[in-house]
């Protein structure tokens, strides 16, 4: 006896392929007119609090080479620890800064860049202060779920030896793999490799 489906079926994931690239950063693809620049370029509309910082890397496959068709979003909280949201309830986020970016990488060579602010410290769920941190949400062709990360800061070593997902890490000899190191003048690089031996820790979220 046939039974009634009151429940739709998980939609079918599948590799994200070029057309992301069009839907989401058209202008990088050469598409003009649609945006007056493409969402998620800019993520400080005007003077920010705190330290800015550029944000950089290039994500890497297994053997090595750079991909040139990924695209990166980010999520942070502003300076002071706070995010430009309705559920902030700790306090008032920098109205100059909107937390969100995305880069689709330079084509030639892969690279991302964001320009932001080094963020504050957030509390973990049972309140503990987590580590300055940058979420990522990596795409590329090949990628059938988005991969999640985040970039901590070398040169926090303090709040990183304390920070509630950290040292919850089973291999700690992985940690390096989500350090973003300093370049001097405020710049940070933050390499992603999705496979091999300096294979990024991905995030189940």
């Amino acid at each position: 006896m046939t039974q009634p489906l009151d429940w739709k079926e998980e939609t079918p994931s599948q590799t994200a392929g070029p057309y992301v690239h069009i839907g989401c950063t058209p202008i990088v693809t050469g598409i003009e007119g649609i945006y007056a620049e493409d969402l998620g370029t800019a993520l400080k509309t005007g003077p920010v609090q705190g330290q800015e910082i550029t944000l950089r890397g290039t994500v890497y496959d297994g053997m090595g080479t750079a991909l040139k068709d990924a695209l990166i979003e980010i999520w942070q909280a502003d300076s002071a620890g706070l995010y430009p949201s309705p559920e902030e309830t700790r306090g008032v986020a920098d109205p100059n800064f909107t937390g969100w970016g995305r880069s689709a990488g330079d084509l030639d060579t892969g690279e991302f860049v964001f320009e932001t602010v080094k963020p504050g410290r957030v509390p973990y769920i049972d309140g503990r202060l987590q580590a300055p941190h940058i979420t990522l949400w990596i795409v590329a062709r090949g990628i059938n779920i988005g991969l999640h990360t985040r970039a901590y800061f070398a040169d926090e070593e303090a709040a990183n030896a304390e920070d509630p997902i950290l040292t919850r890490i089973e291999h700690q000899s992985r940690l390096p793999t989500l350090l973003a190191v300093p370049e001097g003048d405020g710049a940070y690089r933050f390499d992603v490799h999705l496979q091999g031996p300096k294979e990024t820790v991905f995030f189940d979220m």
